[in-house]
């Protein structure tokens, strides 16, 4: 869960824009005639489910995604009581009853997932939902064609199972033009006949803009929820709903022949100024940024000088107003001057990981 400290301790300043999710959120569903549904899995993103979650059932939304089971029972108190949770790595063994306990669908990936979910089913005397993943080439979860093959054939093999959703994950969304899309679609369309009538889902955030044939009954939109870019290479069509600020500690005027930070790996030429800042790789800013990433006063970028430390980094002030680096005052570190996937891009990642770790030494903030 996201903790969020005073403000005026924090040596930082986390501001999430719930009504840039919502309008995310709005964006994505309008491409489908169908439903749409929000990815909540690593506290939605690092955003913090408890303030998303309610944001996003103020636009609608009934369906929700977790990873973990532990999660979807978080979920399951902040969302409306009609909204239905899938547990995408299903129930762990010995779990299934916790499921049924909080009104949670697992997704069911393996034949013990699909077994224990039966017997459950079996020995309550109902009928329970679930969802059905269907393995179409990731090699990652869901029912390799084998399995759904030797379980299909067992007579019975459903009993007391409502299979609620067919789904699988697409590997390559964010490549539009690679062969695998199109060869995964064209597996779950041969995979999911053993469902007539169920409904599918497909695509994630990517999958949403590869067009409608890869839309079915349901999107399963995280990363672009929050503004990551679906399409890298292209103009992002959504928002960024966050911004991250830190707060200078100290600025000090340094000379020819100086060093800056750990290492001794940034050597001084002529007079700078450098600002320490309350950030470091254990708020879950990259230590690859060191010298390699930029912030930004007042729209003008600044470098980061020397290595990114544990709990702080250096950025070369000189040129910028002396009344504008003095200890206390912000400086963006990801905003409106440097979104997300640049960071990301920066940092040698993707934007999901700059999100999912961010730390918990910030003031969160909720607009």
């Amino acid at each position: 869960m996201a903790d969020s400290v005073d403000a005026s301790r924090a040596g930082a300043l986390l501001t999430v824009d719930l009504g840039a999710v919502r309008d995310n959120y709005r964006l994505l569903a309008g491409k489908t005639k169908g439903a749409c549904a929000a990815v909540m899995k690593a506290d939605a993103y690092g955003l913090g489910m408890e303030q998303v979650a309610p944001a996003l059932a103020l636009e609608g939304c009934r369906a929700f995604f977790t990873a973990h089971l532990d999660e979807a029972v978080r979920l399951r108190q902040l969302v409306p009581e009609d909204s239905v949770i899938y547990v995408l790595h299903g129930a762990p063994p010995g779990t299934a009853r916790d499921c049924y306990q909080y009104d949670l669908r697992p997704v069911l990936n393996d034949p013990g997932q699909v077994d224990e979910w039966r017997r459950l089913a079996q020995t309550l005397g109902r009928v329970l939902p679930a969802a059905i993943q269907l393995d179409t080439g990731m090699s990652r979860m869901g029912l390799a064609p084998s399995d759904l093959a030797a379980l299909s054939s067992q007579p019975g093999w459903l009993d007391g199972i409502e299979p609620a959703l067919v789904m699988s994950h697409l590997a390559c969304a964010d490549e539009p033009e690679h062969p695998m899309n199109e060869s995964q679609r064209r597996r779950f369309d041969a995979l999911r006949e053993v469902f007539p009538g169920v409904p599918a889902s497909l695509a994630n955030s990517s999958g949403v803009f590869l067009g409608s044939a890869y839309h079915y009954d349901l999107l399963r939109p995280g990363a672009a929820l929050y503004g990551i870019n679906p399409q890298p290479g292209r103009a992002n069509p959504l928002k960024q709903a966050v911004s991250l600020h830190a707060r200078i500690v100290q600025v000090r005027t340094v000379h020819d022949g100086d060093v800056v930070g750990y290492g001794a790996h940034h050597l001084v030429s002529g007079e700078r100024r450098i600002a320490t800042v309350a950030v470091g790789y254990a708020d879950g800013w990259f230590r690859a940024l060191s010298g390699r990433g930029f912030a930004f006063v007042d729209g003008v970028r600044v470098p980061v000088v020397g290595r990114v430390s544990m709990d702080s980094m250096g950025l070369d002030v000189t040129g910028i107003p002396p009344e504008r680096v003095v200890p206390g005052a912000e400086v963006e570190l990801m905003g409106a001057s440097h979104s997300v996937d640049e960071v990301a891009g920066l940092a040698g990642t993707i934007g999901y990981e700059v999100l999912t770790r961010l730390g918990s030494r910030f003031h969160r903030r909720y607009v």
